[in-house]
């Protein structure tokens, strides 16, 4: 039997943009399916708690995932908009939240297709990489369509099967497994958080024999 990955994940997060391109390849070395497995951002699931009077986690958090990204070769700027509407004088989380929810259902739809990955990485580089305001005309809909997906047939889909039970179950999965950020990608209940730790979790499925030959 085919082992299995999962990888809690976010579009606000940096880190889970930066993760994407090595997930892809996960698939393609080890005999693995990669399982996307959308929550919230932090800034939803913890907004009365988040960052509150003191700016310097945010602002390291900036700071290390562009220093990552140029690390890693990879482009990186900071989202326009902003998939999560957030005052960064306060940290006040908008109640309105126009984006964040809708590309969370598309992550969910998207994995019940069986292409969750491949979504994730198109639409984190939209939004991460590429010049310009990614809710512009059909920008969203030409990314989605990279990962062999329609938008506006998922979007009906979405209307009609609420994703938020699923986004509410991987976040008391991703609980349970011991962690709280994204990424997190857990194999047979031992979660690696973090871009950074996809080698050590690349060793551990090398240890339990899945590596391609």
């Amino acid at each position: 039997m085919t082992a299995s990955v999962d990888v809690f994940w976010s579009f606000r997060s940096p880190y889970s943009y930066l993760v994407t391109p090595d997930l892809l390849k996960l698939r393609e070395d080890f005999d693995v399916e990669v399982h996307l497995r959308p929550v919230y951002p932090i800034a939803i699931r913890a907004k009365d708690s988040l960052f509150t009077g003191d700016r310097k986690p945010a602002q390291y958090i900036v700071k290390d995932s562009f220093r990552r990204a140029e690390f890693l070769g990879l482009p990186i700027k900071w989202p326009s908009p902003d998939p999560v509407v957030q005052n960064f004088e306060t940290f006040e989380v908008s109640e309105d939240q126009p984006h964040i929810f809708r590309l969370t259902g598309l992550g969910v739809e998207a994995e019940r297709r069986g292409k969750g990955i491949e979504l994730a990485r198109h639409v984190a580089h939209l939004i991460w990489a590429e010049d310009g305001t990614w809710t512009d005309g059909d920008r969203l809909a030409q990314a989605v369509a990279k990962a062999g997906l329609d938008l506006a047939d998922m979007e009906a889909a979405i209307a009609a099967n609420d994703p938020n039970p699923v986004v509410e179950a991987n976040q008391d999965a991703l609980e349970a497994a011991g962690h709280w950020g994204v990424p997190t990608m857990v194999y047979e209940d031992e979660p690696f958080f973090g871009q950074d730790r996809i080698d050590t979790l690349r060793w551990r499925l090398g240890m339990a024999g899945l590596q391609r030959a």
